[in-house]
């Protein structure tokens, strides 16, 4: 009788333990972060599809020269005493209506070469085609804030005032008179929610007046003239914080007109 129930107990006892693993290992697998595939993102808003073929677009032309290939091939060398002038720029140039009688500047020679999204390194390598060939007088030059945002991956400051020095040196080389403008104000990147470069954009603006006085190039400051007490870009003047609207290309034109007068001599 007490072996039959040695027996038993022994039986029960080996069952529970062979359970123990077992129990172990699902608590584990419930306590453990939940495994990612490599490579894997976080649960993010659906990639829009601007965003695809911008990130496509980074793989297969960089600086997307095609962009305004045609455009640079037809455009005629300037005319005697044109006063040609490019404006190399981001979103914020792309979008402005520059050119043509309806635009912020009617009748003036001057071509906008905008491409939206764009950082410092992709306008320098896409610089000689898109401005030293259109032979202008003037170049202003707007750019910066997407360095700040990561649009091509993470930068510093210094190397975004690498490229926008080297831009300038370029256009000084070819004889072409430089307009340096302020980056404009942003608390916050509505694509790149809490980046706060509002700072970033202080530090950065600092450098290029810096700059423009020790090279002896013109500085526009649009961030003085439309920021807001959070040394962010106010709603009158945008939609999303960032890009402009009508009223605030209205407050820009005449800034960077002066601007574009004084590095004319006139």
């Amino acid at each position: 009788m007490n072996r039959m129930v040695l027996r038993v107990a022994f039986v029960l006892f080996a069952a529970s333990a062979m359970l123990i693993p077992s129990n172990l290992l699902a608590q584990t697998a419930a306590a453990a972060p939940e495994a990612k595939t490599p490579g894997a993102t976080p649960q993010t808003a659906p990639v829009s599809e601007w965003q695809k073929e911008y990130n496509t677009r980074l793989l297969t032309d960089f600086p997307w020269l095609a962009k305004f290939k045609e455009a640079d091939l037809k455009l005629a060398p300037p005319a005697a005493g044109e006063n040609r002038v490019v404006f190399m720029g981001d979103s914020i140039t792309e979008v402005w209506k520059i050119e043509g009688p309806d635009g912020s500047f009617p009748g003036k020679p001057y071509i906008n070469r905008g491409i939206s999204g764009q950082t410092t390194p992709q306008m320098l390598v896409r610089f000689r085609q898109d401005v030293i060939a259109l032979q202008p007088k003037v170049v202003v030059i707007l750019a910066g804030i997407n360095d700040i945002a990561g649009n091509t991956g993470p930068m510093t400051l210094e190397q975004s005032e690498d490229n926008l020095a080297s831009m300038a040196e370029l256009a000084a080389a070819h004889h072409i008179r430089v307009v340096l403008c302020s980056v404009l104000p942003a608390f916050d990147f509505p694509w790149r929610p809490g980046m706060v470069p509002a700072p970033k954009v202080l530090a950065l603006n600092a450098w290029i007046k810096a700059y423009a006085a020790e090279k002896g190039h013109v500085y526009v400051d649009y961030h003085a003239a439309m920021k807001d007490s959070r040394d962010g870009l106010p709603a009158a003047l945008s939609h999303d914080g960032v890009h402009p609207l009508l009223a605030g290309y209205a407050v820009m034109a005449p800034l960077v007109e002066a601007g574009i007068a004084k590095a004319l001599g006139q």
